[in-house]
């Protein structure tokens, strides 16, 4: 996909909505919305949308595990798994 053919003016996007979202639906691929020469927002297909989030939730898990190791916040395996086995014993 060229950037410089999902780049659309706001205008035609008000003339062809419709097209445009079977387009980006079937495609798969993002369009950028101009106004005035200048790029505003971004059309994405649903899927797509909720990937990103999904990945973007996962990073930040991933980032906040790598911050614990960092900051010495960690125990070792053996330890963690026997807390967990306490905790779902006490229930």
């Amino acid at each position: 996909m060229l950037l410089s053919e999902s780049v659309k003016p706001i205008s035609y996007i008000k003339a062809h909505a419709s097209e445009m979202l079977a387009d980006i639906a079937k495609t798969r691929n993002p369009v950028i919305i101009t106004q005035n020469g200048h790029a505003k927002a971004i059309i994405q297909d649903l899927k797509t949308y909720e990937q990103t989030q999904e990945t973007l939730a996962m990073l930040k898990i991933v980032a906040a595990g790598e911050k614990a190791v960092a900051e010495g916040r960690v125990k070792p395996l053996d330890e963690a798994f026997a807390e967990i086995h306490r905790r779902t014993r006490a229930e």
